[in-house]
């Protein structure tokens, strides 16, 4: 049974991270909100859950560090900063950072890489999500997850092919590039689609999400996965074995 420590408690994947520990059998070793005690929590738990903010994301790895226990972050909207705040965090702790800490997710992006590696580059890939109003970053981490693995598929570097925001007059579609379109409205969960079209023919794989509480489960089994690991910077797909 694992004590877990949830960075962002307060919030509405917080409220879910809770109950998911709960119902999981796992012991809620506390929580934090902006202007909290993050190292004192790091001290009291076996491995830390982050969903608060970017912003705040230096400062939870140092305390991670300073108590030595692993870290599982699902926030979103991260630069490249931040990756590479990570890369040095695991250098010394366990770090598993995820933009979708859903298991279908994960397995959704699987197949996404295993599709777009074995049909050629005449074959368009476009990204769609939909996400309720209150969402604040676009593309979703969710999206991006999904464009790289599509990228990794194909050989190729998802920044210097991707193509986003189309507005007005924008010429043909580039040869291989990897599209995006954000959705926003509502109470959506997440709805994501990565549609491969080529000639005469479309195939979609798409995962639907039906409330928070699906990440929830995934981040709590990807939290008590990373449990006494070495240190080093995971992915959800290792969690699942893939």
């Amino acid at each position: 049974m694992a004590r877990i420590g949830i960075i962002g408690s307060d919030g509405r994947m917080g409220h879910a991270l809770v109950n998911a520990v709960e119902a999981a059998g796992h012991t809620m070793a506390g929580g934090v909100d902006r202007g909290g005690d993050t190292a004192e929590l790091a001290d009291e738990c076996d491995v830390l859950v982050d969903f608060s903010s970017p912003a705040a994301l230096e400062g939870n790895l140092h305390a991670a560090i300073g108590a030595g226990v692993p870290i599982l972050i699902g926030t979103t909207g991260l630069e490249e900063r931040h990756h590479a705040a990570i890369d040095a965090a695991a250098q010394a702790i366990a770090v598993l950072q995820t933009g979708n800490t859903s298991l279908g997710v994960t397995l959704l992006a699987h197949l996404v890489r295993d599709a777009t590696a074995r049909l050629g580059p005449d074959w368009d890939i476009e990204v769609l999500e939909m996400h309720h109003r209150m969402k604040v970053d676009a593309p979703s981490g969710t999206a991006l997850l999904l464009g790289e693995a599509a990228a990794e598929g194909r050989g190729i570097d998802l920044a210097a092919h991707s193509e986003r925001g189309r507005d007005g007059q924008t010429g043909a579609r580039a040869e291989g590039a990897i599209g995006f379109a954000s959705l926003r409205g509502g109470t959506v969960a997440g709805e994501h689609s990565v549609i491969l079209a080529g000639e005469d023919e479309r195939i979609t794989l798409s995962h639907s999400a039906e409330s928070r509480m699906i990440f929830a489960r995934g981040a709590v089994k990807g939290a008590v996965w990373l449990v006494d690991r070495d240190a080093g910077r995971y992915t959800m797909p290792q969690v699942l074995g893939l």
